[in-house]
């Protein structure tokens, strides 16, 4: 396994955002493990945050795109973080764009927070984790009702490599066959149980026998075939 990605799944665990236990997701499935977002607060968790994202949008995206597109709510300080990263590691001005859940009609009236979206634009989406591809069904038409613009691709941190909404493929395979675009994540659930598996960690086994057969018999019911 690379490094930077042992080095990323440690960072989420220290973060307590990556967790294990007994999950209801939004898509409804019952989880094992549970990776969330929300739980980076601090300034140095989010710089850190930022930089593994942009590397990896860097890595696979390259930068020839205009917005970073987050959606609401935990793609705000996603997309916040990894714009600055982009500017500070690659010297390049991306604006970020998020969206509101509700439409304000005063002030800085419309749906976006930050950027506005243009004509012409090219947007790469960024999300906390992909589970069934759920969310995108609710993206996907916010960004494309702004303008005319392409999507890049679309880049997650852990990819839970489960099935999709409609097939056995695995969510971000299928968001890439319905959308149009690639779909990309900084780790997958297979490099964590890799890297966690039996392995002492600060003191303490996060995936001991119980818990791996827990993860095998989720992917046994949701896993792509």
């Amino acid at each position: 396994m690379e490094s930077y990605k042992k080095e990323f799944i440690e960072f989420m665990v220290d973060s307590n955002v990556l967790k294990f236990g007994e999950f209801t997701l939004k898509s409804g499935r019952k989880s094992p493990f549970f990776m969330n977002a929300g739980a980076y607060v601090t300034g140095a968790q989010l710089r850190q945050l930022g930089q593994y994202y942009a590397k990896a949008i860097y890595e696979h995206y390259g930068d020839d795109f205009d917005v970073l597109f987050g959606p609401a709510y935990k793609g705000i300080p996603l997309s916040v973080a990894t714009t600055i990263a982009f500017s500070e590691l690659y010297g390049k001005e991306i604006r970020y764009c998020s969206n509101r859940k509700e439409v304000k009609d005063h002030g800085d009236t419309g749906i976006l927070l930050g950027s506005k979206i243009n004509d012409g634009d090219k947007v790469v989406i960024i999300e906390d984790v992909t589970t069934s591809g759920k969310s995108i069904e609710e993206t996907f038409p916010i960004i494309k009702a702004q303008a005319d613009v392409e999507i890049v691709g679309l880049m997650v941190s852990l990819n839970r490599m489960e099935r999709g909404l409609s097939s056995n493929a695995s969510a971000l395979d299928e968001i890439q066959e319905k959308y149009g675009f690639p779909a990309n994540a900084i780790v997958t659930m297979e490099d964590v149980v890799e890297c966690l598996y039996q392995k002492e960690y600060k003191g303490q086994i996060l995936i001991d026998d119980e818990r791996k057969k827990a993860i095998d018999a989720y992917y046994a019911e949701y896993g792509v075939k």
